[in-house]
């Protein structure tokens, strides 16, 4: 290596060692300790799984604990998959079910006892973990409502397709969590493992996919590294156009990690769809930076060596010509709330999930709810949404009223299910769980958007729509970069906050003040509020106010 060249990271080092992914993840779940070491760690994350302990305890003892994410392509599950995961959540993990902002349920709070039988489990009802994190393509998202021509049904089927062609083909997977073995990794055959689309060491970082069925961006399809926006004629997919080199991760202080919108490169036919996602990877897998992680997605590749580039690289390995982009456009990123007649005939209900958490609470037994539905209703379908909310589809219409019935009995409302401002508003998990959390997020959001609707009521703006995000690290996992008001953690009860998003997704936010402390803010907010009210043009939303007025005198000073 010469002088001017940078070695590869930790990461790629202990991925072409150990090109199964196995590590020593079986070996070590036998051994009866309560964690894994720091690579296998890494390795773990390949297979769903995140080790990180209860950061309300640290002071008083590390509780190692485990976070399983499932991948659950387009957020689709049946009634006995729900009724699993459920019931791993109660026999596992914290009496709770988290769905993330990828369609997927996350898992919380499960200890190294539970972790072999809660994953076993899984893949028993037909789902898996595999890939739903690590430097693979994650859970394939699609826009989940019931659509209003047939469509959806056709952008499902790419989706599956989709899923296969970009999985990872390692037997490790299988061995440690069906079979219960530990592959033994002085095997020729496991040493020289090669996935035949990833290669030895996978990718850089972790690459997203998402599918959108426009006007309604509700899977936010530019902040993925490969979006397929379908191109809807007489009701049927004629094509996609092609969307790459989005993402959200930065890093606080360094200004050479950003979020970034993806690009659409062009149009192209459905048949090509396998071709053209395995090319949009391989050009990651190839060209990423594999010597630092924080500049090594594809959206950085895309940024610094050019759109058209891209489109060339892709067009090349992909066997094909990028057709001009077809026309589409975007109105909204939000879930409709409450009860809607599909094309067939049946029924969908969206239902609220405040940050995602399904769990009972006074007044409100939503886990215990949903339960209850899939049990009794064996046609329903349970389908997540980007939002992290939840919705029932196939619902009969003789079963309309005993669904209402059944949720009534639990507290849970099918109307009025929340306020605007709640209701459009993301949040991760941060505090306690995550190990990256600077600050709180979903438990400080309820009370800080309580706090914005009485600032917005004492302004004469009751009743206005923003859309409101939070994470409690710059990693971005609640997009928060995309909203009309993002919080960004720096530190306990400290926030960056960035304004100026636009309801359809198709506008990044900027940043707007450093620091904004928790206390502060009614105290930092009022003046923009105030401006808001008085300076609106008719009908704009605060984003785009933002946008026109306040972002622009900022960077004019």
């Amino acid at each position: 290596m010469s002088q001017t060249e940078k070695a590869p990271t930790h990461n790629e080092v202990i991925k072409e060692a150990i090109p199964t992914l196995a590590g020593n993840i079986a070996a070590t779940m036998a051994s009866g300790t309560d964690q894994f070491s720091a690579d296998d760690q890494q390795f773990t994350k390949f297979h769903g799984i995140y080790q990180q302990d209860d950061r309300d305890l640290r002071k008083t003892q590390k509780k190692f604990i485990m976070m399983i994410r499932g991948r659950i392509p387009g957020g689709i599950m049946t009634p006995a998959q729900w009724i699993t995961f459920d019931d791993l959540a109660t026999t596992h993990g914290n009496q709770t079910l988290r769905i993330t902002t990828r369609q997927s349920i996350q898992f919380h709070g499960v200890v190294m006892s539970g972790l072999g039988p809660l994953v076993k489990r899984i893949n028993d009802c037909l789902l898996s973990t595999l890939a739903a994190c690590g430097d693979v393509n994650r859970n394939v998202m699609a826009s989940p409502a019931p659509a209003q021509n047939s469509a959806r049904a056709a952008m499902l089927a790419d989706v599956h397709q989709i899923v296969a062609a970009l999985a990872p083909k390692t037997n490790a997977y299988h061995a440690i969590w069906i079979d219960g073995v530990q592959l033994n990794l002085d095997d020729p055959a496991n040493r020289d493992f090669a996935d035949p689309l990833y290669g030895k060491t996978y990718l850089p970082r972790k690459f997203k996919t998402a599918f959108v069925l426009p006007p309604v961006n509700d899977m936010d399809v530019f902040t993925n590294d490969l979006g397929f926006i379908a191109i809807v004629e007489n009701g049927q997919i004629v094509g996609y156009n092609l969307a790459v080199g989005g993402g959200m991760g930065r890093t606080h202080g360094q200004t050479t990690t950003y979020p970034r919108l993806a690009d659409v490169l062009g149009f192209f036919a459905p048949e090509h769809i396998v071709a053209v996602a395995k090319a949009v990877l391989t050009v990651h897998r190839d060209f990423g930076d594999r010597t630092d992680r924080k500049h090594a997605r594809l959206k950085y590749v895309v940024a610094e060596r050019g759109v058209e580039w891209a489109r060339t690289e892709i067009e090349n390995r992909a066997g094909i010509k990028l057709g001009a982009a077809r026309p589409f456009h975007f109105t909204t990123t939000s879930d409709a709330y409450g009860w809607h007649e599909a094309l067939d005939g049946t029924h969908f209900l969206t239902l609220f999930v405040q940050s995602g958490r399904v769990k009972d609470t006074e007044g409100r037994r939503l886990k215990s709810a949903l339960r209850a539905v899939a049990q009794k209703f064996g046609n329903v379908e349970f389908r997540l949404t980007a939002n992290q909310n939840v919705i029932l589809a196939n619902v009969a219409t003789a079963d309309k009223a005993a669904v209402n019935a059944l949720l009534a009995d639990h507290g849970v409302r099918t109307e009025n299910q929340a306020s605007l401002l709640h209701g459009a508003a993301l949040a991760c998990p941060a505090l306690p769980t995550c190990g990256l959390a600077l600050a709180e997020s979903e438990r400080a959001l309820p009370g800080l958007i309580d706090r914005i609707e009485m600032l917005l009521s004492e302004l004469g703006l009751g009743g206005e729509e923003i859309v409101i995000r939070s994470t409690g690290c710059p990693n971005g996992c609640a997009r928060p970069y995309m909203a009309e008001i993002g919080f960004v953690g720096k530190a306990p009860g400290r926030y960056q906050l960035w304004l100026g998003g636009n309801a359809s997704g198709t506008r990044l936010n900027k940043l707007f003040k450093e620091v904004l402390k928790e206390a502060d803010l009614e105290t930092e907010l009022r003046p923009v509020f105030a401006r808001f009210a008085q300076e609106r043009h008719a009908g704009e939303r605060f984003g785009d106010w933002c946008d026109r007025a306040v972002l622009k005198e900022a960077a004019a000073a």
